[in-house]
């Protein structure tokens, strides 16, 4: 069945969806998100055995406003305050310590979750009109180029999903066009475990603002997505997307370690090491 039988355009029609168990690609300001209500584990469950994703690599739950944030986690602390009063809507995410709204499907048994308030037009009147969380991971197969376009989700997936249940919301090309960026606010100092569409000197100086706890380069375990060795990876070998120029090799210069390049430098870094497989 061609793909186009997935698209819509309505919100209406895509929170329809999503009440009844499907599943429904989101458009956001970073890059397309695969979305199930949080309150239907069983819908969750799909989105990892449709995307290929580890039961534990945890999804980013997506809310409305920041207004609702504290029923979702157990505790603000003053930098998660003044991350997400600074940043949402828009390209953050903050990994938190969960309440029990948050079930362990979402977070792979984990006592965090990333939570973050999406900056698409679409995709907030959807989280309006669900009236509840979404979680939701980039709508691609797993440690694929995530995708921009509702074109690119379709390629990807447009033969795994259901007309008749899931859908693909069509928002229009993502403006930023990189995955946002995740602190860490379970640790003090806070950590960027991912670059993303926040540049990490924004990061910095929101948190130093006066006298804050500043910021620390990520350690420890695996907690957030995109924090795997090897991620982003197009067909073609990256060396250190042209896949649909049926290229077999992709030779990228890096770009300064400076704003987006942060984001840019890790996606090429992850890419690239999937040659080494």
């Amino acid at each position: 069945m061609s793909g186009a039988a997935l698209l819509i355009t309505d919100p209406h029609e895509a929170a329809r969806r999503l009440e009844s168990g499907g599943l429904v690609a989101i458009p956001t300001e970073t890059v397309y998100g695969l979305a199930a209500r949080v309150d239907r584990p069983d819908a969750v469950a799909r989105v990892f055995a449709l995307k290929g994703r580890p039961v534990d690599h945890p999804l980013i739950v997506h809310l409305a406003t920041a207004e609702e944030l504290p029923a979702w986690v157990v505790a603000i602390p003053d930098a998660a305050a003044r991350l997400a009063a600074a940043c949402w809507p828009g390209p953050l995410t903050l990994l938190l310590r969960r309440s029990a709204l948050v079930p362990d499907v979402v977070t792979g048994g984990r006592d965090t979750v990333g939570i973050r308030v999406p900056a698409h037009p679409l995709t907030t009147r959807l989280l309006e009109l669900v009236g509840t969380g979404l979680a939701a991971p980039s709508a691609n197969r797993f440690g694929r180029v995530s995708p921009t376009t509702a074109q690119h989700v379709l390629d990807d997936l447009g033969d795994l999903l259901d007309p008749a249940h899931d859908a693909v919301l069509d928002g229009g090309a993502c403006p930023v066009g990189v995955e946002s960026t995740i602190v860490d606010c379970t640790v003090e100092p806070p950590q960027v475990l991912r670059p993303g569409g926040i540049a990490v000197e924004d990061v910095v100086a929101l948190l130093a603002d006066d006298g804050g706890v500043g910021l620390a380069p990520a350690s420890g375990e695996r907690r957030a997505s995109g924090m795997l060795v090897s991620h982003y990876a197009p067909d073609a070998t990256v060396r250190l997307v042209a896949d649909r120029r049926g290229v077999q090799v992709v030779v990228a210069v890096e770009p300064p370690a400076a704003g987006l390049g942060h984001a840019l430098r890790d996606r090429l870094l992850k890419a690239a090491a999937a040659a080494g497989r």
